[in-house]
C-alpha cells in the first residue's frame, strides 16, 4: 500500500458448513477457483479458470512422494490414522512457495499483457521464495526480477537453483546480512512511491496479498482429505518464519473451515512463538538473528504478522500503524495485559520452538517408523505439532520442502543423502551468477535504476 501497510480485503468471505461441504470433492483446480473467486472481483471467471487450469497440472507439480496421486497437486500422505503430512513440495522447485508463486507467475502476465505494461519484481528470499519467484518468472517478456538474499545464509541447493538461472530477467543480489534487513530494504523502497512509480516496483514477497489467498486453497483441500463429514475439525501445525503460510490459515479459519487448532512452529529464532506465549512482540536486530538447520526460518521480523494484528485488535488500522510504529524503533509492544491478547486463542493459535537437536531426532524418527523423508523445516512442524496433538482431533503438519534441499543436514540426521530428481542432478557445480551488495537501500536503488532498460 502507498502508506506502507499490507492489502487487506475490506471483509473475509464467509462460508456456512453447508457451502463448505459443497466444495467437497472438488479436484484442486476447480477448488481453487472456488475460493479465489470470492477474493478476484476484477478478472472474468472464464479467464479465472482457465488461468488456473493452465497453473495447477500435474505436469507441473511432478515431483510429489512415490505411491501419492499426482493429479491430487497436494496429497494428504498419513504417517498414522489421524497425523498427516500435507505435501507441498511437488512444484517445480521443490518448496511449498510454488503453490503460489506459479499462479502469482500467471497473473502477473495476464495483466501486463492485458495493459501492455512491464514491471520490476522486487523481493527478498531467506530460501526458497527466491527461487520459486525466479523460475515462475524466468523468461517472461516484460517482467525483472531483483532478488535480494542474505549472502552465505542458505543451503547450497537453494542458492544455485537461485544464481545458476541464465534467464536476463533476473538479478540477483546477494546481500551482505541477514533476511530481516533484506525484506527491511524490499519493504523501504515498496514505501517510497516515487521511486516505485518511477521504476514499476511489484513484489512476490508472501506481503502480497494474491500469494496469501492463492494459499487458503491448500488448507481447504486438506481439510477433506482429513475428514469425512460436515463441521468436523482439524488442526494444522506449520513451520513459521514470515507468517504467510500460518496467514492463510488464519484466513481459511476466519471464513468458516473448522480448524481448532493453528500451531506456529518456530525454531531458534522464536520471536513469534514468544509472542504467542506472553504477548510481547520483539524483533531481533540482525545480530541477534541466528543462522539455524532450518534457515528459510531464520527470520526475526515476520512480515504478514502485521496481517494477524490487524484482526486481533479489532481490525483498527490507527492502533495497528501505533503498533507498528512501536517495532520500527526496536521496541516492539506488549499486549500480554491487555484484552486483546486475550483473543489469541480464540482464534485458534498456539506455539512452541524447535531447536537443532529436535530436528535430527524428529528426522531420524520419521525416517525409521515411517520411511518418510522430510526436510528441516517439516522437522520443526512436527517437532512442535506433535506436542500440541489431541486424541480425536486430526493434526495436519504442512511439510515446506523436500529434504534434498538440505542434505548437509540429513547427512548428519540419517547418514545417507536422499536421491534427487535428474534434472538437479550437479546443480550446485553449474554456473552462478549473482552480484554482492550491502545491505543499503541506496545501492539497491542504484542497481535497479541502473539495469531498468526499456525493453
Amino acid at each position: 500500500m502507498p502508506d506502507g501497510g499490507l492489502a487487506m480485503p475490506e471483509r473475509y468471505p464467509q462460508l456456512a458448513v453447508e457451502q463448505i461441504e459443497r466444495w467437497r470433492g472438488l479436484d484442486y483446480r476447480e477448488l481453487a477457483f472456488a475460493v479465489l473467486s470470492l477474493f478476484i472481483d476484477d478478472m472474468p471467471g472464464p479467464e479465472l479458470a482457465a488461468l488456473i487450469d493452465r497453473t495447477y497440472t500435474p505436469e507441473v507439480f511432478r515431483h510429489v512422494r512415490a505411491g501419492d496421486d499426482r493429479r491430487a497437486i497436494t496429497p494428504l500422505h498419513a504417517l498414522e490414522p489421524g497425523l498427516h503430512l500435507l505435501c507441498l513440495s511437488g512444484g517445480p522447485t521443490l518448496a511449498f512457495k510454488d503453490m503460489a508463486m506459479q499462479l502469482l507467475g500467471n497473473l502477473f502476465e495476464y495483466v501486463l499483457a492485458a495493459r501492455g505494461a512491464s514491471l520490476n519484481i522486487l523481493g527478498a528470499t531467506s530460501g526458497d521464495t527466491g527461487s520459486s519467484a525466479e523460475w515462475a518468472l524466468a523468461g517472461k517478456r516484460g517482467i525483472r526480477v531483483f532478488m535480494l538474499s542474505p549472502l552465505g545464509k542458505m543451503s547450497r541447493f537453494q542458492a544455485a537453483q537461485m544464481y545458476s538461472l541464465a534467464d536476463a530477467n533476473i538479478h540477483n543480489l546477494a546481500v551482505r546480512g541477514v533476511f530481516d534487513q533484506c525484506q527491511d530494504i524490499v519493504k523501504a523502497i515498496s514505501a517510497d512511491p516515487d521511486f516505485k512509480a518511477q521504476h514499476h516496483i511489484g513484489a512476490v514477497n508472501s506481503i502480497n496479498w494474491a500469494r496469501v489467498a492463492a494459499q487458503v486453497v491448500y488448507y481447504f483441500k486438506a481439510y477433506f482429505a482429513a475428514t469425512r463429514g460436515a463441521g468436523e475439525e482439524v488442526s494444522f501445525s506449520v513451520p513459521s518464519g514470515n507468517f504467510g503460510n500460518v496467514c492463510a490459515g488464519h484466513i481459511a479459519r476466519m471464513m468458516g473451515l473448522p480448524i481448532r487448532r493453528l500451531i506456529v512452529a518456530t525454531n531458534e529464532n522464536d520471536v513469534l512463538s514468544e509472542f504467542f506465549s506472553s504477548g510481547t512482540y520483539r524483533p531481533r536486530a540482525a545480530a541477534e538473528t541466528r543462522q539455524t538447520s532450518s534457515p528459510s526460518m531464520d527470520i526475526s521480523k515476520a512480515s504478514n504478522f502485521e496481517r494477524f494484528v490487524f484482526d486481533l485488535v479489532g481490525q483498527d488500522p490507527v492502533r495497528v500503524r501505533a503498533l507498528w510504529a512501536e517495532v520500527e524503533s526496536g521496541r516492539g509492544f506488549d499486549l500480554g495485559a491487555s484484552g486483546e491478547f486475550s483473543r489469541v486463542r480464540d482464534f485458534g493459535f498456539v506455539a512452541g520452538t524447535s531447536r537443532h537437536a529436535d530436528r535430527l531426532k524428529m528426522m531420524r524418527d520419521i525416517w525409521e517408523r515411517y520411511q518418510v523423508l522430510i526436510d528441516t523445516h517439516t522437522a520443526d512442524g512436527l517437532v512442535v505439532g506433535l506436542a500440541y496433538r489431541e486424541p480425536g482431533v486430526p493434526l495436519i503438519c504442512l511439510e515446506t520442502a523436500q529434504a534434498i534441499k538440505f542434505e548437509d543436514t540429513v547427512r548428519e540426521a540419517l547418514g545417507f543423502v536422499p536421491a534427487r530428481p535428474a534434472e538437479f542432478s550437479g546443480l550446485e557445480d553449474s554456473p552462478q551468477r549473482y552480484e554482492v551488495i550491502d545491505a543499503d537501500v541506496g545501492a539497491v536503488k542504484a542497481y535497479i535504476a541502473q539495469h531498468d532498460q526499456p525493453w
